[in-house]
């Protein structure tokens, strides 16, 4: 066996300049998996009769009551973690953590919208409750709606650990940061990409393997801040495939985009966009 007192020395000389200031200050960032508890813990108090069953039985508002609780303790202490190992105020934890409760009843109300949209959207849908139990679009829009609200609130960490955990189920990686208007609808949503300034309006409908991204990545840090991802306007449908890039292109109302589409400038409101179809040939 080698001298790993040597790698050890080498390791310890690699620490001295990487990311390890907040273990030598004491600091631990947010637990992932409590995290994930309470987002699991959201879906049950957004629909109890799916996820929590059992507890709800009986008095549902002593179930909400119970959840909140819950939810409450098991947040702020993360959040806190959070606050701390940014340098931020964590006594300040109360306060953002109580502001995502009392947003929650509005937040429910808005993704309902989003489960209509789901429903009238597609006929392959038996029911509302098969789509809230079984659909990986709607539940990756309603870990993106938890983690959005955390990020508006200005916490550290948690939104995006929620967002790259439903990423990671769903294929679906929409960034907390993106503006997304009500009744939204993800079809099928495996290979979804929707970057951090995409700004998308009311009854909008995408389908998999769209990106809504940015044109410059190279710049890296230099765009921290800047409007990098376009904007997406309210009625408009964009089909598998289709990638619109930039933070000056802007999707006008009930235009719709087709499949496999590579948009770099703006598109009037009712306009279509397709690609020009290559020749099918078939050999017999």
């Amino acid at each position: 066996m080698i001298d790993v007192k040597d790698v050890a020395k080498n390791m310890q000389n690699s620490y001295a300049t990487n990311l390890t200031a907040g273990v030598e200050k004491g600091l631990t960032l947010p637990d992932r998996a409590e995290i994930i508890l309470a987002l699991k813990d959201v879906q049950k108090l957004f629909f109890p009769a799916f996820f929590a069953a059992e507890e709800a039985r009986g008095d549902l508002g002593h179930f909400a009551e119970a959840t909140l609780t819950a939810i409450y303790f098991r947040l702020k202490k993360q959040v806190e973690r959070a606050y701390l190992f940014t340098g931020e105020n964590a006594e300040k934890a109360e306060e953002t953590v109580n502001a995502f409760l009392e947003a929650l009843p509005k937040l429910r109300d808005l993704l309902f919208t989003d489960l209509d949209a789901t429903f009238e959207g597609d006929p392959a849908a038996k029911s509302k409750e098969e789509i809230v139990f079984s659909y990986p679009g709607f539940y990756a829009i309603t870990v993106y709606r938890v983690a959005h609200l955390l990020y508006t609130l200005g916490v550290p960490f948690i939104p995006r650990i929620m967002t790259e955990h439903a990423h990671g189920k769903t294929g679906i990686d929409i960034h907390p940061g993106a503006t997304i208007g009500e009744y939204f609808f993800i079809d099928h949503g495996t290979g979804i990409v929707i970057g951090e300034t995409t700004i998308i309006g009311k009854r909008v409908k995408i389908y998999q393997n769209v990106t809504l991204g940015a044109l410059s990545p190279r710049k890296g840090q230099s765009l921290a801040g800047v409007k990098r991802h376009p904007t997406v306007e309210d009625d408009v449908t964009i089909y598998s495939g289709a990638s619109i890039l930039g933070g000056e292109t802007v999707v006008g109302s009930g235009a719709v985009i087709g499949g496999n589409c590579f948009v770099t400038e703006s598109v009037p409101s009712g306009a279509r966009v397709r690609t020009k179809p290559l020749e099918l040939i078939i050999n017999k």
